[in-house]
């Protein structure tokens, strides 16, 4: 007794919430305190809003939901009359008819403190001020004779702004003896250097070390990869959690030492890059999947490597035995598609069938002969070959239940290269936050590398051939995507400067690119808002995916290159003037 009276003793729960689902949130907060007990942990920690899971949304202005979450905390608060660890969990917290983003601490059989996340965010993917009240800003809380300070994720993220206070500060000249920061972080690339950078900050400004814990787990568009670390006062690094899996670390925190407490744990290798990138698409795939309930996925097999790419994320996410695909030829489609198509389902090892789709199309074209008659073909019969493919892929989720998995990249999605009622029919994209040169290079690293956990084959799984091709949509003779977009490393070029960086056109020309493509991918990448306002959602990857990071409006007049849109020779109904154009590519 007497060592472990040296010694802090704190367990992080890097774990999976799902939004809404108190009582399961509560019944992992159980089993993890178990797990502390055994490791005869004092505290147990739980990320931002653990009982309600996050981000809950609108969901936390709903009063039922408020008082589950309220009776839940309760609940687990008169469990730890047992004297066993206590517990510092988040939650939604109403005090005096105002919604906080809390954190409530359970000990001794009953909630012992309460503190409210201070400085709220709101950007990007984030809008808290809309349903949180702005906290007070509080000194530390003691746990088992430790002043523990407890910043709230955005509470450590300062900002040259008069709205935030500087809780940190604060804490320290209160008292605090060591910092826990429960976090819902969410991933896009570059988040893992820039929270330890973050972190790095606040330990060298207060003298303390810190205790970063972050919730793991795909939510809608958002996955968060947990990552979750901790650092010693002198800046070395305490323990490091793996990211996009579960995990549940012990730490001793040696009380005693000559400068703060200190302590060493296990650390774990992260993923970087492209394969942080495809690790997220498959976390966020698997828990969208589970999470709604769906028995598996569907999706059409065209031979491409965007439906090739999303079938290796399938079947790495939930087993070859809960993916389905369907090859859907037409008169367009080479026999190379339908050869690739084929061994890519052998590799993978998913049910495969082939639905020609002749009878389909043809039957449109004959119901629509005398509204068409004398009117030349154009894109418009192209696209019933897209729409007959929806609407077979649709059919059969309906029957089965399976979920449609729509394989459009950010690259179709920025430029209009879709069809609505077509290829995009779906519920859930995982490529969508993925330009198409990523789409090519993530291809190749997974025939050489998988992720920890994924349930699919080890090799090459995506057949070369699907790699080194030219992508076509098929959908007339002798096609390819180059026939009127411009190659692809020029075009997610111009595209990165437009969508991430918000660069202006002149800009992107004088850092060499050709000012009339330029001027059309923007006006391309405008034009298409609409579509993209009915896409399925998909896993988020980049600082601005489509969606929660940029909502632009459909019917929007400006224009970059100094000359506005002008109505009707430019609107939605006028293809021709506007020169977007409709494609399936698989």
């Amino acid at each position: 007794m007497t060592e472990l009276a040296d010694y802090f003793i704190v367990t992080l729960a890097q774990l999976n919430p799902t939004v809404g689902d108190v009582t399961g949130n509560a019944a992992k907060a159980r089993v993890a305190r178990a797990r502390a007990a055994v490791d005869s942990a004092d505290l147990v920690v739980f990320p931002e809003l653990f009982i309600a899971g996050y981000p809950p949304e609108d969901l936390v202005l709903k009063p039922a939901f408020q008082s589950a979450c309220r009776a839940a905390i309760e609940e687990l608060a008169r469990e730890t009359a047992d004297g066993g660890p206590a517990v510092l969990i988040g939650t939604p917290w109403v005090d005096d008819g105002k919604l906080y983003n809390a954190v409530a601490l359970l000990d001794g059989g009953r909630v012992t403190a309460l503190r409210f996340k201070v400085n709220l965010p709101n950007y990007g993917v984030f809008d808290e001020k809309r349903v949180f009240a702005r906290g007070p800003v509080s000194g530390p809380v003691t746990i088992r004779g430790v002043r523990v300070g407890v910043p709230i994720c955005e509470d450590t993220w300062l900002e040259e702004s008069s709205e935030y206070e500087n809780i940190v500060e604060c804490l320290a000249e209160t008292g605090a003896e060591i910092l826990i920061v429960p976090n819902g972080s969410p991933y896009t690339r570059g988040k893992v250097d820039m929270r330890l950078s973050i972190s790095v900050a606040r330990v060298s400004e207060s003298g303390l070390p810190l205790i970063y814990l972050n919730q793991v787990g795909g939510q809608d568009e958002l996955v968060f990869d947990g990552g979750s670390f901790a650092l010693n006062a002198d800046l070395s690094v305490a323990m490091q959690m793996p990211a996009f899996e579960e995990n549940i670390t012990t730490l001793r925190w040696k009380k005693k030492t000559t400068t703060s407490m200190r302590s060493l744990g296990p650390v774990a290798d992260l993923l970087e890059g492209d394969k942080a990138d495809y690790a997220a698409c498959v976390l966020g795939l698997r828990d969208y999947v589970n999470k709604n309930g769906f028995p598996g996925v569907l999706l059409g097999i065209s031979g491409g490597i965007d439906s090739a790419l999303c079938a290796a994320i399938a079947v790495d996410a939930l087993g070859a035995e809960r993916v389905r695909g369907v090859m859907l030829p037409f008169r367009f489609t080479a026999q190379v598609s339908l050869d690739d198509a084929e061994k890519l389902a052998a590799n993978l090892g998913f049910r495969y069938e082939v639905l020609p789709i002749a009878k389909a199309v043809h039957g449109f074209e004959e119901i629509l002969s005398d509204t068409f008659k004398g009117l030349p073909r154009d894109i418009t019969e192209e696209n019933l070959q897209a729409r007959a493919r929806g609407t077979l892929l649709m059919a059969i989720s309906n029957k089965t239940g399976a979920m449609v998995v729509t394989t459009g990249n950010k690259s179709e999605m920025s430029v209009g290269y879709a069809t609505l009622y077509g290829d995009m029919n779906g519920g859930f994209n995982p490529i969508k936050d993925i330009y198409k040169t990523e789409v090519f290079r993530i291809s190749s690293l997974r025939n050489s590398w998988k992720p920890d956990g994924a349930l699919g084959p080890s090799g090459e799984v995506i057949p070369p051939n699907i790699i080194t091709r030219p992508p076509t949509a098929e959908l007339r003779e002798n096609q390819t995507d180059q026939d009127s977009l411009p190659p692809y490393e020029v075009l997610d070029a111009i595209l990165e400067r437009l969508v991430e960086r918000e660069e202006p056109l002149a800009t992107i020309t004088a850092a060499g690119f050709d000012r009339e493509v330029v001027a059309r991918i923007d006006r391309l990448l405008n034009i298409a808002e609409y579509k993209r306002r009915q896409a399925a959602p998909g896993v988020k990857v980049t600082r601005r995916n489509f969606g929660r990071d940029r909502r632009y409006p459909i019917t929007n007049r400006f224009r970059d290159d100094g000359h506005p849109l002008q109505a009707p020779d430019d609107t939605l109904v006028s293809r021709a003037a506007r020169g977007s154009s409709e494609v399936f590519d698989g």
